[in-house]
């Protein structure tokens, strides 16, 4: 009887300790997620449309504020370098409130709330200020 529960014992602290590693990934997983978002301002903020689209994956997409639809990198980059031009070439972007959801442990749903100042969209377009992006992001070769 006693060797059942130490047994027993045993077992539930090898879950417990699972749970908590487990936790605490999900929690390093979420500050590397939180870090992109900064990552994210700062490569609009000095308009470096090659770090802003190297945030992506290769095939990723991008509706922008003025919902312009960009294919992969490539054209995510080429598409921001000519809007850094006059669209976006004083704009400031300010990232607020990110929330993070694990779909997966490699994938995520997160939503950004952001506003912007400064951007000059050509006339027609309303000129954004604030919205929320949502972003399906994932974990490749341990980086998100």
């Amino acid at each position: 009887m006693q060797k059942n529960i130490v047994t027993l014992a045993l077992v539930a602290a090898t879950i417990s300790l699972a749970r908590i590693t487990g936790a605490a990934e999900a929690a390093n997983d979420e500050g590397a997620i939180r870090a992109l978002e900064v990552q994210q301002q700062e490569a609009w903020n000095h308009h470096d449309a090659k770090a802003y689209a190297a945030l992506f994956t290769e095939d990723g997409d991008c509706v922008n504020v003025v919902g312009w639809w960009w294919k992969g990198r490539a054209e995510i980059e080429k598409k921001l370098t000519d809007a850094y031009v006059y669209v976006f070439s004083e704009s400031v972007l300010k990232i607020g409130e990110v929330t993070v959801r694990f779909l997966e442990p490699n994938s995520a749903v997160v939503h950004v709330r952001w506003t912007m100042t400064g951007a000059r969209t050509p006339q027609g377009i309303p000129t954004p200020q604030q919205g929320i992006q949502t972003q399906l992001v994932q974990k490749q070769n341990g980086k998100w």
